[in-house]
């Protein structure tokens, strides 16, 4: 018999039984509620038990995956996991949680709905509480950013950035301004973690085969600038293999710019702290992520970067019937040589803390004793490209194909269930077969544009702003410059 933690009082819609309430619907959201309704299934039935999964997408994206949905080697609807498929025995409420008073067990939530009915935000009780609300990304006060630059952190980015640079392409084969080709022809991409390098690496790999198509481009005529601030690239997979990146992509005629930072994108020119001054539409920001604001706005304790203090056990230092993992906790490496050191923020340790998670979850419900979440870390992977990669697992350093192939088999294993393992796996088979699609469906992003242009609306203008839309002489539309932003430890999932 699972027991309540607390009385809830009278807030309207509490179940008569035992509430947990899952916080984000991501790696650890996600893994955590699977679990847990797996563990529970009798509880749930008998109305003992209820997972709440709050969160602001009904999907987990798998993050590994996106540098490959952007150039065009996985379909985006294989990069996302329906939670209402998976989390069947669960309760899914889109929303998200703005505040969290746990010494009342209450959640403040806002929905799609409650801007409609204009009521404001409503509060939930809960009697557990797992906060995994994951990161946001992390902007500097760079000018311009906010207007002119590109996030990668969401398949919509994803998609987006893959759009914008085939659209970039077009730009350059129609125009006859020399300065407007070579604005359109240049991608920086600031960040040399995870995101920034294989996104680029992808891109870039996409983009070279795509000029094939274009009667006046070549590979030559694209200037593709990475700018990481310190003196190495991809330092998961170790120095060696790190070095190794930088020649792979140096060979390719991309620009590495080791300790350069950028100082402003203003007026779409990107200005790095060596002088340097490259006129660009596009600038893809990568630099890191911070924890989600949600924390900032609990009364549980936070550590100086404002992650969550936990224990060994995953529970919130100092409080009874809360619990976190993954990027929103602070957890210590049992492992370690060297006391009081914490596990990286990354999805590795994250995707392994949630079995450990929900365990401690069910033991404490049912009196039972806990245990400590203990894992070394083993590896990296990451790919540059296609058949291109580098990987550092278990001591041994891969590069080339075998770590190409090393990353997809190791991501394939890892993508959650096996409707999406088999559909990736056609996807790339398929891949091997035929060539690369090269259709850009930026229009897909104002999807209403044309027709509100037809039914007598403004033509779209050319406004600066991330939402802006330019008409094209075709009728169709082209976004503007797109707002976005990424870690203090980039928190992807390509550990081994």
């Amino acid at each position: 018999m699972v027991k309540a933690a607390n009385s809830r009082g009278a807030t309207p819609g509490p179940p008569s039984g035992t509430r947990i309430l899952v916080v984000g619907g991501g790696y650890v959201g996600m893994y955590t509620a699977l679990r847990l309704q797996r563990k529970l299934k009798h509880e749930l039935a008998r109305g003992e038990a209820e997972i709440l999964v709050i969160t602001p997408d009904p999907y987990m994206t798998y993050q590994p995956f996106l540098p490959e949905a952007a150039a065009g080697s996985i379909s985006p609807r294989h990069v996302v996991v329906p939670l209402r498929r998976v989390l069947d025995k669960c309760k899914i409420l889109i929303g998200e949680a703005t505040a969290i008073d746990h010494a009342k067990r209450t959640a403040t939530v806002t929905t799609l709905a409650t801007a409609e009915e204009g009521t404001g935000a409503v509060e939930l009780p809960y009697d557990e509480l797992v906060l995994a609300p994951g990161s946001v990304s992390r902007t500097l006060p760079v000018p311009g950013l906010a207007d002119y630059a590109i996030g990668f952190k969401t398949v919509e980015e994803a998609i987006g950035l893959r759009n914008h640079v085939i659209e970039q392409m077009d730009i350059a084969s129609s125009t006859r301004d020399p300065a407007i080709r070579d604005a359109a022809l240049t991608f920086v991409f600031v960040g040399g973690g995870y995101a920034g390098v294989e996104a680029l690496a992808e891109l870039e790999d996409m983009a070279r085969y795509t000029s094939r198509y274009y009667h006046n481009i070549k590979p030559a005529d694209l200037k593709w600038i990475l700018v990481e601030a310190s003196n190495r690239i991809l330092p998961e997979v170790g120095e060696e293999m790190g070095t190794y990146a930088i020649r792979e992509l140096r060979a390719r005629n991309i620009d590495v710019r080791l300790e350069t930072r950028l100082e402003s994108c203003e007026d779409r020119i990107a200005v790095l702290s060596d002088g340097s001054r490259f006129p660009t539409r596009t600038v893809v920001w990568t630099a890191g992520v911070k924890p989600a604001p949600v924390l900032a706005a609990t009364d549980l304790p936070l550590n100086e970067r404002g992650r969550l203090r936990c224990t060994a056990e995953l529970t919130v230092v100092g409080v009874e019937h809360a619990w976190a993992a993954g990027d929103a906790a602070a957890v210590p490496d049992v492992t370690a040589a060297t006391p009081g050191t914490e596990t990286a923020p990354n999805a590795q340790h994250a995707v392994r803390q949630t079995k450990v998670l929900a365990e401690n979850i069910v033991a404490s419900l049912r009196g039972a004793p806990l245990r400590q979440y203990a894992h070394k870390y083993v590896g990296s992977v990451a790919s540059l490209g296609l058949h291109k990669g580098v990987a550092h697992v278990y001591g041994r350093k891969l590069k080339g194909y075998p770590a190409w192939f090393m990353h997809r088999a190791y991501h394939l294993s890892r993508v959650p269930t096996f409707n999406r393992k088999a559909r990736v796996l056609a996807e790339w088979t398929l891949a091997g077969l035929f060539k690369r699609e090269i259709v850009s469906l930026g229009s897909l992003e104002h999807p209403r544009a044309e027709f509100e242009l037809a039914a007598g609306g403004k033509r779209p203008g050319h406004g600066h702003g991330p939402d802006s839309v330019r008409h094209r002489p075709h009728g169709g539309t082209l976004p503007g410059p797109e707002g976005g932003s990424k870690d203090e430890q980039q928190s992807d999932p390509r550990g081994n």
